[in-house]
């Protein structure tokens, strides 16, 4: 078995338009997602916002440099994970298919393990 990380992309304009009521339901959905799935979840968490990001880049000497926010500013922004376990790449792509995302969508890359 492998495993693989869904990261969850979406709009973060998109989120804060939403009410309760859809706040609620679209938690509710990630917790069904979590019990159906349960046997082949090994992690997952929300993230806060790119806002509270900080970035640490090398500049040319080598020296670290720490700036607020997120690395790329994009449309859509990483906003959580899952770390699955799976016997190939089309299974982790069934799972990950039943993530909910509703304002995005979600990538699948196996996790490099290293001997």
């Amino acid at each position: 078995m492998a495993e693989y990380l869904v990261l969850i992309y979406e709009n973060e304009a998109d989120w804060a338009g939403v009410g309760d009521d859809d706040s609620k339901r679209i938690l509710d959905e990630h917790r069904t997602f979590g019990e159906r799935n349960a046997q082949v979840l090994r992690g997952g968490n929300a993230l806060h916002g790119t806002d509270t990001a900080t970035s640490i880049r090398r500049d040319a000497a080598g020296a670290p440099v720490i700036t607020d926010g997120a690395f790329a500013e994009t449309k859509e922004a990483l906003g959580g994970y899952y770390l699955i376990e799976a016997a190939s790449l089309d299974e982790a792509i069934a799972v990950a298919k039943q993530v909910p995302a509703p304002f995005g969508g979600v990538e699948v890359r196996p996790v490099r393990t290293f001997d």
